[in-house]
């Protein structure tokens, strides 16, 4: 493992170019490009305000970057750092801005959810789409970039409409049997729309392309309902994480559940193999009567070790205990994905901070328990194999695969805590980001 000097950034806005050579980031009202393999600036833009998020097109030619305050997009070309475009929603406002897949077109949504707007790169015309809902995921393209689906509300009734994404017409339109619909999703091979309720309802719905309800699925009533949904690689299994503690995976043939994993509080080795990381603090040495006094501030510097141990026997997990006078209670499923080539799947249960838990797809078992000494922030699988990168805002970085668990430390300022990572898209490297700093830590080929 190498790693990178630390480079400025602001609110983890550090982000790698779909085709894996360009690195963006911004601090305030900067935006940064570099090279990935030599981190070397290849542009420098100046931005009206400060940025609020940045995101790539789909072919690395172009950045957006979105200020909401303002209610402006900016847009830069990497080929022609000459050409510029401005996107003002003026008294309208802003709340988002995303790329179509194909990269030519930007969705900019108004305050309030009013109407999204749909410009395009190419023959500068403008449309718009009226009455979009306002949902943690109200709309989602399919993988092919085919169609789009929009969460919308009209008359106090949810809807759902298609479009296709080459002409923007509307394909599909059909009302769905949701009383307040938080978002939707397509399958990975983009024949499936997975539709869910609000927390207050558990109820999820699954409709084909041309609006046919294929399938409904309620683990329970009168209790809080999904908190997180996850769609396998192969679109074979659906998995939905709840706010009792539970995964449940359905199957794609009959919608059904397969299994249903639990997270108890108490895990036997005997079940699943369990890595639990163990701080070594440094023993201070007396101080030697030839060494000069004072001592110099690199031996007074000293950073506490970490290593993983298997544990043989039960061991418990610790746990807390939600408010319940607070919104939004921590406890629930609210991490949950798939490795790259289906045989394992990541959860994490938000009243257990510092577990998180690895399964075989194929047995439909628990595999793995990793039991941290601090919370886990982020954690994400590498894009083409089964090895997962997390990080617990301290100055470590901790992979997994199933060879086995390392704690590697960043070799940085100890102000340097890792709170936020992210792949690059070969899966050669990750970036690490900490409050206000960030840097690349590139793995060997044979790791």
């Amino acid at each position: 493992m190498n790693f990178s000097e630390l480079f400025k950034q602001s609110n983890h806005l550090c982000k790698f170019s779909p085709n894996g050579q360009y690195l963006a980031s911004c601090a305030h009202y900067r935006m940064v490009v570099r090279d990935v393999r030599t981190l070397q600036i290849l542009q420098l833009y100046t931005c009206l305000d400060t940025v609020q998020s940045i995101e790539w097109s789909s072919d690395s030619m172009f950045i957006l970057c979105s200020m909401y305050k303002r209610g402006i997009v900016q847009v830069w070309s990497l080929e022609q750092p000459e050409w510029t475009c401005k996107i003002d929603e003026g008294s309208a406002g802003l709340i988002s801005a995303r790329w179509s897949p194909d990269g030519r077109h930007i969705l900019t949504t108004a305050e309030f959810h009013l109407r999204i707007t749909v410009w395009s790169l190419v023959t500068k015309s403008v449309s718009y789409i009226k009455y979009p809902k306002e949902a943690k995921q109200a709309m989602h393209f399919t993988k092919d970039g085919k169609y789009l689906a929009l969460a919308e509300r009209r008359d106090c009734k949810d809807f759902i409409s298609v479009f296709a994404c080459n002409t923007w017409q509307l394909v599909k339109h059909f009302d769905t049997n949701t009383r307040d619909l938080a978002g939707l999703e397509w399958s990975p091979d983009s024949r499936v729309l997975c539709v869910w309720d609000s927390i207050l309802e558990y109820n999820l719905l699954l409709y084909s392309v041309d609006g046919r309800c294929l399938a409904t699925f309620k683990a329970y009533d009168y209790a809080l309902g999904i908190k997180s949904l996850a769609w396998s690689p192969s679109s074979q299994f659906l998995a939905i994480g709840s706010f009792d503690q539970k995964v449940r995976v359905l199957n794609h043939v009959t919608w059904k559940t397969v299994v249903e994993h639990p997270h108890p509080s108490s895990l036997d080795s005997s079940s699943a193999v369990i890595y639990k990381e163990i701080e070594q603090k440094p023993q201070l040495l007396g101080h030697d009567a030839d060494a000069p006094w004072p001592p110099t501030a690199s031996k007074l510097m000293f950073t506490i070790q970490s290593k993983y141990e298997v544990v043989d026997g039960t061991v418990q997990i610790p746990t807390t205990k939600p408010d319940p006078d607070k919104a939004n209670p921590r406890v629930g499923i609210s991490l949950l994905s798939f490795s790259p080539d289906n045989r394992y799947m990541v959860s994490k249960n938000d009243n257990m901070p510092n577990a998180l838990w690895i399964w075989d797809v194929q047995k439909l078992s628990q595999a793995v328990l990793l039991l941290q000494v601090g919370n886990i922030k982020s954690a994400q699988w590498d894009p083409h194999q089964p090895r997962l990168a997390m990080c617990t805002s301290s100055n470590k970085l901790y992979l997994w695969s199933p060879t086995g668990c390392v704690s590697v430390e960043v070799p940085a300022e100890a102000s340097f805590q890792v709170n936020s990572l992210q792949w690059h898209p070969d899966g050669n490297a990750i970036l690490l980001m900490s409050k206000d700093q960030m840097c690349v830590c590139f793995l060997a080929d044979d790791s």
